[in-house]
């Protein structure tokens, strides 16, 4: 073993190198099997139409991903890393075809456009965005919270939410000197 880097592997840029892959003009990339397609804010509503019309007419998941601790992730070239991400994952029923969207959102403008009037079953995934993580999504039918009671202060599952002490029911001490079964007569 050796405490020396690896030597980087040059890109190729011959003429024969095939352009990375898109769909509708959006990067296209892999993970675990699954297709992933990147695109900007701007696009996004637009791509999902163009999906809807692929076959992609189910929405089965939509959430919040907070990368303030992961800023150098890999993503395709021309996409920017931002703190915030919506992923959204759409089925084609009639193709057994699953696809992955994911949107970049800066912390600056955590805002996204709602998905509700093509899919209204992510009303409720888009409202814990909110909740969890303090992504808002523009036009939204029902903008409160969905978990946390609405004078919560702050997002729960943010990087840098600050983390309270609760107090613990159970301690260390309680269970040591808990009642044994073997010493109540009324569990016999």
């Amino acid at each position: 073993m050796s405490n020396t880097p690896a030597p980087e592997a040059a890109a190729d840029t011959s003429p024969s190198a095939e352009p990375a892959p898109t769909l509708h003009g959006h990067p296209l990339t892999d993970s675990f099997g699954q297709p992933v397609v990147h695109v900007a804010r701007s696009s996004y509503i637009a791509l999902i139409k163009q999906l809807a019309n692929d076959g992609y007419v189910m929405a089965v998941d939509l959430c919040g991903v907070d990368y303030l601790t992961h800023p150098g992730r890999t993503l395709p070239e021309g996409i920017a890393p931002e703190r915030f991400e919506v992923v959204v994952n759409l089925l084609d029923i009639e193709h057994r075809r699953r696809l992955r969207v994911r949107v970049q959102i800066p912390a600056d403008d955590a805002t996204c456009p709602t998905l509700f009037d093509l899919h209204p079953g992510t009303e409720a995934m888009e409202r814990e965005a909110y909740d969890m993580f303090g992504i808002s999504f523009d036009n939204h039918p029902d903008p409160t919270r969905i978990l946390m009671p609405e004078d919560w202060d702050g997002h729960p599952l943010r990087k840098d939410y600050e983390v309270g002490v609760i107090p613990v029911q159970f301690s260390a001490d309680y269970v040591q000197n808990a009642p044994r079964a073997e010493e109540t007569s009324a569990w016999q």
